[in-house]
């Protein structure tokens, strides 16, 4: 036991120093991002080496449904070996007692990996990168929003009450005021973090009443895509300790701007360690432009992986801080496409489509794919945008099923996210979709009932 505990990351080791450790949670994300998995004593996971789950995890929808995914074997649920990443073991801190948690990899019998497993995904489509010789590296930006507990669907989401007694104040975007009503459940993020061995780059007030952003520093796409993973739990569990909850849903409060999953993105050269953005002067490298046009091409087709509920394209409405359209240029938050002021060592390229309500490891993977195709195809982008990109016409899609469509028909992205993949999602999404097409909102109540 001794020998396993010497080989945790330097945060566990730290969190465990001097304490008995009690648990271990043995996890993998599902397609929405969930964590699912099985809690075990600590003497036991330092005799295991794999555990199981059925595959079906990957077939079930957010109400807990399922979609037919299973192949042509039938629904047998077949037992998968997921095997632990140790270098992903990290505290467990609003636990009762000293638990860790572990992220799993999934594979079948005959030690594959799990195609449509998630972090798989995005491991595949970093290994497509290595094999070209680059090292891509990206940055994700979680913004979620605060709010009052909400135990009726029936009733509509409102913002948590502040220190001071007040509701959380919308519109106070950089506010260090409106940061300082959330200092308690702020400080308890930063502490669990910490306890996690996770970096902050920095927490900021965003637009939206109780809407909060936090930046973490740019790295390895899957060591990135874990930490959002962990991070949606910490945060979670922060906000129950205050008596409120944190909520990464597009859109959560109506005539409030919605939550993105911001990607930047850049590529170093794996023999020389050099940003390929740039050029020997500094200037624009073909593989910029090309990287761009490749997100400008097929980020309509990875919206169903951007946008993957009904309430995503919620979020994107004009002049409410999300893109409508596919336009790029150097800082400007108005287009889709950004390229962030940087030194050209710094170089990158920033994807604004992705909603925070997106499984991270997916988000980043479909992001990466599209690049890659820019890449691979040599694809010009449309010039540089100029002005407000919001006078513009909108050409993505604006409700799930018109995404899924441009999905299914996206061989190009199927062949770098992986065939069995795309046709798992499309049949757990489209699952999804026709629950939600069941219900009968209040909108249709009010407008509908007595008028048509």
């Amino acid at each position: 036991m001794a020998d396993w505990k010497d080989t945790l990351p330097e945060a566990a080791q730290g969190y465990l120093e001097g304490r008995r450790l009690d648990e271990v949670e043995c996890i993998i994300a599902d397609l929405p991002g969930i964590a699912r998995g099985k809690a075990v004593p600590a003497s036991k996971f330092a005799r295991q080496q794999y555990f199981h789950l059925p595959d079906s995890i990957f077939y079930q929808t957010i109400t807990g449904d399922w979609g037919e995914a299973a192949g042509e074997e039938g629904f047998i649920e077949r037992d998968m070996i997921l095997r632990p990443d140790m270098s992903t073991t990290t505290a467990a801190p609003w636990t009762g007692d000293w638990t860790l948690q572990v992220i799993h990899d999934a594979f079948d019998r005959e030690g594959e990996p799990i195609p449509f497993a998630p972090r798989n995904v995005l491991k595949r489509v970093v290994d497509l990168y290595h094999q070209r010789g680059l090292k891509p590296v990206v940055a994700p930006e979680m913004e979620f929003f605060l709010v009052a507990r909400n135990l009726d669907p029936a009733h509509e989401i409102e913002p948590m009450m502040g220190r001071s007694g007040r509701p959380a104040a919308a519109r106070q975007a950089y506010s260090m005021t409106a940061v300082d009503e959330f200092g308690p459940v702020i400080d308890d993020i930063y502490d669990f973090a910490e306890a996690q061995g996770f970096e902050i780059d920095g927490i900021t007030q965003e637009g939206g009443a109780g809407q909060l952003e936090i930046n973490l520093r740019h790295g390895d796409p899957v060591k990135l895509a874990d930490e959002v993973f962990y991070f949606k739990r910490l945060i979670r569990e922060a906000a129950l300790k205050h008596d409120c909850f944190a909520t990464f849903m597009a859109k959560p409060i109506e005539d409030e701007p919605g939550s993105s999953m911001h990607i930047h993105h850049s590529l170093l050269d794996m023999d020389t360690g050099e940003n390929i953005f740039s050029g020997p002067q500094g200037g624009e490298t073909n593989a910029f432009y090309h990287f761009i046009g490749g997100l400008q091409k097929h980020l309509p087709d990875a919206i169903a992986i951007f946008a993957p509920y009904v309430n995503s394209y919620r979020r994107y409405v004009k002049d409410h801080a999300a893109p409508i359209n596919l336009a790029w240029a150097s800082d400007n938050r108005t287009t889709g496409i950004r390229v962030p002021l940087a030194s050209p060592k710094a170089r990158r390229v920033e994807n604004r489509l992705a909603g925070m309500d997106c499984n991270p490891y997916l988000g980043i993977a479909a992001s990466l794919a599209c690049g890659l195709l820019g890449l691979q195809n040599e694809t010009q982008p449309d010039p540089e945008f100029k002005g407000d990109a919001y006078e513009g016409e909108a050409d993505i899609p604006r409700v799930l099923g018109s995404a899924l469509e441009l999905f299914d028909n996206a061989e190009d992205l199927h062949a770098i996210l992986g065939p069995d993949f795309a046709r798992v999602y499309s049949i757990v999404k489209r699952a999804e979709y026709d629950e939600f097409l069941q219900v009968i909102s209040p909108w249709e109540r009010e407008h509908l009932l007595l008028n048509v």
